[in-house]
């Protein structure tokens, strides 16, 4: 890992989709997931920028049943200001 970038392992719970409505849930736990690591990697939501295998993980089953919580890496870039959130190699 470089000096320049910070790399965690993130738990975001998705509990609070289910309190949308039904057509409504995975485009809401696209936005959780967003603000949650915003919170924890202490930068604006804009400057969030979620990898594509995570919007195929949250939509495999539909717009109707996401999944109840996902794990992630969140990188962040110093010089940038700028958080990448991938699907950690396991």
């Amino acid at each position: 890992m470089a000096e320049d970038m910070e790399e965690r392992i993130i738990v975001v719970p998705l509990r609070k989709v289910l309190i949308a409505p039904r057509t409504k849930r995975a485009p809401r736990a696209i936005k959780l997931i967003r603000r949650h690591i915003a919170q924890h990697m202490k930068i604006n939501e804009e400057d969030v920028w979620l990898d594509t295998p995570i919007n195929e993980a949250i939509w495999m089953k539909g717009i109707e049943s996401p999944p109840n919580k996902i794990k992630v890496k969140a990188t962040k870039f110093k010089d940038q200001d700028l958080v990448e959130v991938t699907l950690p190699e396991e």
